[in-house]
């Protein structure tokens, strides 16, 4: 389905399952990562509910550009992870979006959020350019 060798091996391990695309699933995770993009840029927002979108928006992305791939995966960090195989995204990026699910994954079950404005704005700008890429895949 996705002919990729690194994405194929993860479907034999477990860790993604083939599943058909559905175009209305990515146009509506989309519309959804861009609605939470734009409340995300949003200063009078509190920087944890800035965070909180802004890192939801880029899992929906990251999910829209997995799913345009025929796979799906229950492992939040994976989806992330597998962005340079199903839309070509620079490592640079997956790794600051693999800080921000640690982050995540901090605030959520521990309680513990630090406020990092450059952090911040750091994920809004490759959330940003996330977006750009997953909706020009969508239409090219």
């Amino acid at each position: 389905m996705g002919g990729n060798d690194n994405l194929e091996n993860l479907v034999r391990s477990g860790g993604l399952k083939l599943e058909p695309p559905d175009r209305k699933e990515c146009v509506g995770l989309v519309r959804s990562a861009a609605d939470r993009l734009h409340d995300a840029h949003n200063p009078t927002l509190s920087y944890a509910s800035r965070f909180d979108l802004a890192y939801n928006a880029a899992h929906a992305l990251a999910l829209a550009a997995m799913r345009m791939k025929g796979y799906r995966s229950d492992r939040r960090y994976l989806v992330f992870q597998c962005l340079p195989h199903t839309i070509e995204l620079d490592r640079v990026k997956v790794r600051l979006f693999a800080l921000c699910h640690e982050r995540r994954n901090l605030a959520e079950y521990e309680g513990y959020m630090d406020v990092d404005e450059p952090l911040l704005v750091e994920l809004l700008a490759s959330t940003d350019a996330l977006r750009l890429l997953v909706q020009s895949a969508m239409h090219g």
